[in-house]
């Protein structure tokens, strides 16, 4: 078990690691954004840039509405639905 002292400083290192990750994220998107700006402008949908082959292409897919589906037929919503219980983690 931790004392209060290293509880503290375990708390104290996650939110300097989450304020890190949250930094390096959005460098990663930005960078991200700036290749698929160009390959828009390009109007190509992969690319080979040295040993890196990129890719930005559209996908479809089809997803299952559940809030138009209990609108429209809440009987058979609540049949099929079913509680889920979890536990979330939190620092603030």
């Amino acid at each position: 078990m931790y004392t209060t002292a290293e509880l503290k400083d375990r708390v104290t290192e996650l939110k300097e690691l989450k304020a890190l990750a949250d930094e390096l994220a959005g460098e990663i998107t930005a960078i991200e954004d700036d290749i698929k700006a160009e390959m828009t402008a390009r109007k190509v949908e992969e690319l080979q840039v040295d040993v890196f082959k990129v890719r930005y292409k559209t996908v479809k897919s089809r997803r299952f509405d559940s809030k138009a589906f209990k609108a429209g037929n809440r009987a058979l919503y609540d049949q099929y639905s079913k509680e889920v219980v979890s536990r979330r983690f939190t620092v603030q």
